[in-house]
C-alpha cells in the first residue's frame, strides 16, 4: 500500500461517518498532512453544512501552507449550498491535492482540477476509486440520470413466497433477519411499498424518513398506523383525478399526494422516481408487495437486491403471494443477471444480495 492510499483510507473511513445523514449530497472525507503527519480531518455532516475539506483546513490551524489535502471526492468548483471549496483550498496555500476520484456531477467535473493547476497546485487523482464509488452509488446516479437508486429487500420462505393465500406473512424470516433489515433503513432516503403491503401489514414503517406508497386508486385507509405518528413523512403516488374527497382529507392530515401519470392503468413507476429524485430522495427501499417490486424489475428499474431468504420454511400453493410478480419473462434469453453477488447467514436464514448486472 503507497503512502497516498494509507492516508486516502483513512480519509475514506473519515467519508462514512456520516452515511444515511448527507442525502442529497455524498459522503465525503478530507485530511491535511503536512511531513505525513495529519494536521486536520473532516467529513461532510449534512447537506448545508460545511463539506469536508473545509472542516479539515479549518482544524489545520492555519498550518496549511505547503501541505497534502487528501479528498475522497473532487472538491467542489461552484456556489450551492454552500461557497466552492476550491476557493478556500487556494487560500489555505496548499501545495498538493490527493484525490479519490471526480465529481460525477456535470456542474463541477473536473473543474477543480484545472482551477488547482492553473494555480500550481499539483493535483492527483483515481485512489480507492471503485471503494469511493460504491459508498456513493445513490449520489452518483441521483447527479448522472436524475433518479433514486432503488434496492429492493425482499423477506421470503424457500419456495420464494412473502405471504400465504391469505395474506398471511409475520413471521417469514427470523428476528435477526428482521433486525438486521430494520437497521438497513436508517440509510435510505425512503421506504416504498404498494398499498397492499401497508393494507395487510398495517405497519408504521417507523424507520423510514419518507414512506412512499404506490397508490394507484387512493385505496388505502385514512386510520392506518402508518398515519399514526408523523403523516408529513407519507408520500402517496396515486394517479390523476382519483378520489378528490379523500385525496383533501389525506392532505388535511399532512400527507404528500403526488399525482403521477399512469401507464397500463397503473401509475407510472419511472415517472415516481423523476418526481422523486426533484424532492431530493436520492435513493430508495423497496419492501413490497410482488407486485410493486414485479413491476419495477420489468421496468428495468431495480439497481439492487437484498433477498432475505428462510432456509426452514416452505409455503406453497398458486395463491400464495410470491415475492416478484409483474408481468416477468417470457423466456430465460431474457433473464435478468446479477453481479457483485454475496451470500451471508442470518441464523436460519440466507441473505443474497447484488446489483442488477443486465435487463435483457
Amino acid at each position: 500500500m503507497t503512502i497516498h492510499e494509507k492516508f486516502m483510507r483513512r480519509t475514506l473511513r473519515l467519508a462514512l461517518k456520516a452515511k444515511g445523514k448527507t442525502s442529497p449530497n455524498p459522503l465525503v472525507g478530507a485530511l491535511v498532512v503536512r511531513n505525513r503527519e495529519i494536521i486536520g480531518k473532516g467529513f461532510h455532516r449534512k447537506a448545508g453544512l460545511p463539506h469536508a475539506e473545509i472542516i479539515a483546513l479549518e482544524k489545520a490551524k492555519g498550518k496549511t501552507k505547503d501541505a497534502v489535502l487528501y479528498v475522497t471526492l473532487e472538491p467542489c468548483s461552484t456556489y450551492g449550498r454552500t461557497p466552492p471549496c476550491v476557493d478556500r483550498i487556494l487560500e489555505a496555500k496548499i501545495k498538493r491535492v490527493i484525490i479519490g476520484m471526480l465529481d460525477p456531477n456535470p456542474v463541477n467535473r473536473g473543474k477543480a482540477i484545472k482551477i488547482l493547476k492553473k494555480n500550481n497546485v499539483d493535483v492527483k487523482i483515481g485512489f480507492l476509486e471503485e471503494e469511493i464509488k460504491k459508498i456513493n452509488e445513490p449520489f452518483i446516479k441521483y447527479v448522472t440520470k436524475r433518479l433514486p437508486f432503488v434496492t429492493v429487500k425482499v423477506g421470503q420462505s424457500l419456495d420464494g413466497k412473502i405471504a400465504t393465500r391469505k395474506g398471511e406473512s409475520k413471521w417469514i424470516t427470523s428476528e435477526k433477519s428482521r433486525d438486521y433489515a430494520k437497521r438497513l433503513r436508517r440509510f435510505y432516503d425512503a421506504i416504498m411499498v404498494g398499498v397492499n403491503t401497508v393494507i395487510r401489514d398495517n405497519s408504521e414503517l417507523r424507520d423510514g424518513k419518507f414512506k412512499v406508497i404506490v397508490d394507484s386508486n387512493l385505496r388505502i385507509p385514512l386510520n392506518t398506523r402508518i398515519f399514526s405518528k408523523n403523516p408529513k413523512s407519507v408520500i402517496i403516488a396515486t394517479s390523476k383525478d382519483k378520489r378528490r374527497k379523500k385525496r383533501e382529507k389525506l392532505e388535511k392530515m399532512g400527507v404528500r399526494i403526488l399525482e403521477i401519470r399512469e401507464k397500463n392503468g397503473r401509475v407510472d413507476l419511472l415517472d415516481l422516481l423523476e418526481r422523486l429524485a426533484k424532492l431530493e430522495i436520492t435513493n430508495i427501499l423497496v419492501e413490497g408487495g410482488g407486485k410493486l417490486i414485479g413491476s419495477l424489475f420489468d421496468r428495468g428499474l431495480v439497481d439492487k437486491v437484498m433477498f432475505f431468504i428462510s432456509t426452514s420454511k416452505i409455503i406453497g400453493g398458486k395463491d400464495a403471494i410470491s415475492s416478484v410478480e409483474g408481468e416477468g419473462i417470457a423466456n430465460l434469453k431474457r433473464v435478468i443477471r446479477l453481479k457483485d453477488v454475496k451470500t451471508k447467514r442470518l441464523g436460519e436464514d440466507i441473505l443474497v444480495e447484488g446489483y442488477v448486472h443486465r435487463y435483457n
